[in-house]
């Protein structure tokens, strides 16, 4: 659904109102060291949640039975975005998952006697591969595109160096700060990413060089005032806006002439299909895409096809074009005589 600022929730002096018992809930999740981000992200998930329950009335814990979340759980299905288009599943399951943990949260501090969302069943997650992957010449393409004789054209090569090297997250890359960069050992170290981890990963020596001359000769002059000590600084010397850098590379990919569509995540993707097409081992990925699961980097499996091609090239009796070619120059010549 889409992130809207969300009205007043009724109950707020009413100490056990559902909102009143969100806010607790919220504050137990900062003690135990969940992310601002996670923390910001369940507070409006739940928040939309209680909302919908106001509206018909549902106003304490103990108002919300299993029908009330399956009813839920179906408003979320039919639900249509301004431009009419259906939640993905994953993003229905991704609504579901705090208010599981917020009502089993509920059920043992024993504000609620049993937990209705304990045998909530979530919708099969889905497993999509990745929209778009680049070749290794196309993403050299899109590299080209920034004009590093400008100030900002050599910022932008940076950061797009650093994206398809490291392939960290666009989040990652704004949160990057200064020292972050270990030059003399050709590494960049992820701090507070995502799931609230550390991540220690290598530079190469093309990035590292990129963001040597960025520092060195551009980020000098995007200080303004008191340094915030941010790796990559906007004109205005302060941290560059993930809209903005979003905007950025989709608008240098266009650019590049390549034809697909562009994002921060299509570096990400391509590091991680060229270098798993390269010979890499897919634990080696896991560690540098910052995977809690190992079957989340699996993905990427299915969509390097080089090692399939090579093995359906050499077995497959009707890959070769050798026993038709005397027959395709024959309807080629054909086609030429017309």
């Amino acid at each position: 659904m889409p992130r809207r600022k969300l009205p007043e929730l009724p109950g707020r002096h009413d100490p056990d109102s559902l909102v009143s018992h969100l806010e607790r809930f919220l504050v137990s999740l900062a003690i135990r060291n969940y992310s601002p981000a996670t923390i910001a992200d369940r507070r409006h998930g739940l928040a939309t949640f209680v909302l919908w329950c106001a509206e018909r009335g549902l106003e304490r814990p103990h108002d919300v039975t299993k029908p009330i979340l399956e009813r839920y759980q179906r408003h979320l299905y039919y639900h249509r975005k301004p431009n009419g288009e259906p939640l993905s599943f994953r993003t229905q399951a991704q609504r579901m998952v705090p208010i599981r943990a917020w009502f089993k949260w509920l059920a043992r501090e024993n504000h609620i006697l049993s937990n209705p969302a304990s045998d909530l069943e979530l919708p099969r997650p889905e497993k999509r591969l990745p929209a778009v992957v680049l070749t290794a010449d196309e993403a050299e393409a899109v590299l080209a595109v920034p004009d590093t004789g400008t100030v900002l054209g050599l910022r932008d090569r940076a950061m797009l160096e650093l994206l398809y090297a490291t392939a960290i997250r666009r989040s990652e890359l704004i949160g990057l700060r200064l020292f972050d960069v270990d030059y003399p050992r050709g590494a960049l170290i992820v701090r507070q990413g995502k799931g609230n981890k550390d991540r220690v990963l290598p530079l190469g020596e093309r990035a590292k060089v990129w963001l040597a001359a960025y520092r060195d000769r551009v980020r000098p002059g995007l200080v303004a005032g008191r340094d915030p000590g941010v790796l990559f600084l906007s004109r205005h010397g302060r941290a560059i806006d993930p809209k903005r850098l979003s905007e950025k590379v989709r608008g240098y990919v266009k650019e590049s002439g390549i034809g697909k569509p562009g994002s921060c995540h299509l570096l990400r993707h391509t590091a991680a299909t060229l270098m798993l097409e390269g010979g890499a081992d897919i634990r080696f990925i896991q560690a540098l895409l910052g995977h809690e699961s190992l079957e989340t980097t699996q993905i990427y499996t299915r969509v390097s096809v080089t090692k399939l091609a090579e093995i359906h090239a050499a077995t497959h009796p009707g890959a070769k074009l050798a026993r038709d070619r005397a027959m395709l120059e024959a309807v080629l010549a054909d086609d030429g005589e017309d």
